[in-house]
């Protein structure tokens, strides 16, 4: 959905308040400068300065107009970055990483978009303390290696991950096992499943190896959720539906009969297919794979 006109402005107004280049005191353009410099309506105008006078960056004086409001006058507390970055992860829930710029997460805090960078340096840094949130609420679970057993503890890991990943569809995409961001609370998930194989008759190369497979394999399969949500989006249909719809061109191609196991499969009443089965079955035969390595 495209931003208002009148949240595009004041953004911009805002941005202008936090660099300094408008500082305590100077005075806003007027509606009517407003309408002539952003080429909108007066009602569109009035929106401006009203959206910059609920944000307590404004304030009015009288016989000058508008002005630039005195630091801290009128102003709400800003946030935290605690606060920042959860604000960031509710974003990225609704609407994916494409969602989420400094400008987006700015207007949902009620700050100037250059306010955020007083909470984070950059995007990257975002996406870290946004990563090591997720993790650190989705702690590893309390199992005991010793007394539950190794393949017990990595696929109550494994499975969790895989809730993590459901429920932000984004993280998958955040996630790098090639220029992974130092997140302690995700190391802390690796170091758990170092541990789950530790004493086990693997040197430590082939346990961090065997613990970042793992992983690997839950983060790979979770990519397609996040791109499932946004075909989804896109085109407003369900995977279901998606299906439904091209039901007959999926029919036309199995019809000549050379593929005739994947035309039984399609038309079984009993056929079952959907990502969590594929991360399951996967799952399983990633720690049969394992097993024969371990004491």
């Amino acid at each position: 959905m495209e931003e208002p006109p009148y949240r595009r402005i004041a953004a911009d107004l805002a941005d202008r308040i936090a660099s300094g280049e408008l500082a305590p005191g100077a005075r806003i353009p007027s509606t009517r400068q407003l309408m002539a410099e952003y080429g909108v309506a007066m009602a569109t105008a009035t929106k401006v300065l009203a959206a910059l006078r609920e944000r307590g960056l404004v304030e009015p004086m009288r016989g000058v107009g508008t002005v630039v409001a005195a630091v801290g006058a009128g102003r709400a507390p800003g946030p935290d970055r605690e606060q920042v970055v959860a604000t960031a992860v509710a974003v990225a829930d609704a609407e994916g990483l494409h969602g989420l710029s400094m400008r987006r997460l700015a207007g949902q805090l009620g700050i100037p978009t250059m306010a955020v960078y007083r909470y984070v340096a950059d995007r990257e840094e975002l996406l870290l303390f946004m990563i090591d949130k997720v993790m650190a609420d989705h702690p590893p679970p309390a199992l005991i290696p010793d007394r539950d057993g190794w393949r017990a503890c990595l696929e109550a890991v494994a499975q969790l991950q895989w809730a993590m990943y459901r429920r932000h569809t984004w993280l998958a995409q955040a996630v790098s096992f090639t220029r992974p961001l130092p997140a302690p609370h995700a190391m802390a998930h690796t170091e758990w499943m170092m541990r789950a194989l530790d004493g086990r008759g693997l040197d430590l190369n082939a346990q961090f190896t065997a613990a970042v497979t793992v992983a690997n394999y839950v983060r790979g399969t979770a990519v397609n959720l996040a791109e499932e949500a946004q075909a989804e989006q896109d085109s407003g249909l369900t995977g279901t539906q998606w299906m439904e719809a091209h039901e007959e061109r999926i029919g036309t191609v199995l019809a000549d009969g050379r593929l005739p196991l994947m035309a039984r499969f399609v038309t079984a009443d009993d056929g079952v297919w959907n990502l969590d089965v594929l991360f399951e079955f996967g799952l399983q035969r990633l720690l049969d794979g394992l097993a024969p390595l371990l004491r």
